[in-house]
């Protein structure tokens, strides 16, 4: 969880169940149920290809085979999809609703090897693509990303955080959690994104019996280099993303407030098609109160707890001394563990022969060599060797039930609440955004992007 780069694990999956899930094997397990497919075009344009912009079939993953053999002159839901100009991604398939009647599945996949006591396929999600299906760039709000590849390969072109400015972001289209680059980053419009030339990219192959870590608020954009890949992810929450989901949930709010305010006919302009939930004000108000009160729990436990602990060493003393010590430490500068009178060792490298880091790429992007599609891949191996992103949907609506309760509760109460427990009003809300210091930047933004 100290990674502050992405890395490759090998050999830690050897044992897994699912190291056999090719999407031969899903499609006798999952026989008959209809998959939702997200159609692309194999094309090169400067422009991301957002999901707004792509069609959806309703297929079973045979007839995906089947159509993935290029079959052109075939029936069935492909039937309006030339192979040779479609791409089709069963993207996002979360376990517990793609195997909700075959749950012992859960148990062949064993993030727990990785350090998470009991997280297996139940906290996972299923992504089936073919050929040149890939998502846009972008970041995910919340936690870190750990990715395991079963069959065929992935190229991921990745870019640290620091580098958010240059990829221009935008939360249009809007899904929860994700930030997306208005850059085509494997095609990038150079005149019109100039700053790109400073992002700093990192690229790998991810090969099967591989997992890929991405660390918090890393950018990725990940492509199909074979003619079927299939691939488990699973996002892991992260301390920080308490705060995050409060300013997750500020976001939906503004989007769906101004965007359905424009043209509440035409929503899917502008929603992602993975955000299905209603997006009404009233709903997204308990959203965000319901972010807050989290945030503020979580604030309470952690105290709760650190208390505990303080009480059950008996060294409250103590630790109020050793806080002392690290102000004063933190205030001198020129020297370091000046209280203990020795040096602080080194840190070992983490990396060795079966944890790889990513490096960072100094060739030209793709586009300026050919594209994506006029190669087999391997010219972009690395010299050395995909909602936690998405709030769960089963969690999303105990926490959204939950929160719509606490709020009818409030606002039937008259008495005083702790702060935990106070309603967020709209008001409340447009108070904070309309504060000068927000506008001021707001203005400024929108003066930058005009002038691109």
């Amino acid at each position: 969880m100290s990674l502050q780069q992405p890395a490759i694990f090998c050999n830690m999956v050897f044992d897994w169940p699912a190291r056999h899930w090719n999407a031969k094997y899903l499609s006798q397990v999952l026989h008959g149920k209809q998959i939702r497919f997200r159609m692309g075009m194999k094309s090169m344009s400067t422009v991301p290809q957002f999901e707004t912009t792509c069609n959806y079939v309703e297929a079973t993953l045979e007839e995906f085979l089947t159509w993935n053999c290029d079959q052109s002159s075939i029936s069935g839901p492909f039937r309006d999809y030339d192979h040779s100009k479609f791409w089709a991604y069963a993207d996002y398939k979360y376990f517990v609703s793609l195997f909700e009647d075959k749950t012992d599945i859960f148990q062949d996949v064993k993030w727990s090897d990785f350090g998470f006591p009991g997280r297996n396929g139940q906290e996972s999600t299923l992504w089936i693509g073919s050929l040149g299906a890939h998502t846009p760039c972008h970041l995910d709000s919340y936690g870190c990303n750990l990715v395991f590849q079963v069959q065929g390969r992935k190229r991921w072109h990745l870019f640290p955080p620091e580098d958010t400015p240059f990829l221009y972001p935008t939360r249009i289209p809007y899904e929860e959690s994700s930030v997306f680059s208005k850059i085509n980053v494997v095609n990038p419009d150079l005149k019109r994104f100039p700053q790109f030339r400073k992002a700093q990219r990192h690229t790998v192959i991810l090969s099967p019996g591989q997992v890929l870590f991405v660390p918090r608020h890393w950018w990725h954009y990940v492509e199909s280099i074979d003619p079927v890949t299939v691939s488990i992810n699973s996002w892991i929450e992260l301390e920080e993303d308490h705060l995050a989901r409060v300013e997750e949930a500020i976001t939906r709010m503004l989007v769906c407030a101004l965007k359905t305010a424009e043209n509440p006919q035409n929503t899917r302009a502008w929603l992602n098609p993975t955000e299905v939930e209603e997006t009404s004000h009233a709903v997204n108000c308990c959203y965000l109160n319901a972010a807050v009160s989290a945030f503020f729990d979580r604030c309470r436990t952690s105290e709760v707890v650190e208390i505990q602990a303080l009480r059950t060493d008996g060294e409250h003393m103590k630790k109020e001394e050793l806080n002392v010590c690290n102000h004063m430490e933190v205030g001198q500068t020129g020297s370091q563990n000046l209280t203990t009178g020795t040096d602080k060792p080194e840190a070992a490298s983490p990396f060795g022969p079966d944890l790889v880091p990513v490096a960072q790429r100094s060739e030209e992007p793709p586009s300026e060599r050919g594209g994506i599609f006029g190669s087999d891949g391997k010219d972009f191996v690395d010299k050395d060797g995909e909602h936690f992103g998405k709030l769960h949907c089963a969690k999303r609506q105990q926490i959204m039930s939950n929160s719509e309760n606490a709020i009818e509760e409030q606002i039937a109460s008259n008495t005083t609440t702790a702060p935990s427990q106070t309603f967020i009003s709209t008001d409340d809300l447009l108070d904070c955004l309309v504060n000068p210091q927000v506008t001021r930047m707001v203005a400024q933004l929108l003066i930058q992007g005009r002038s691109l």
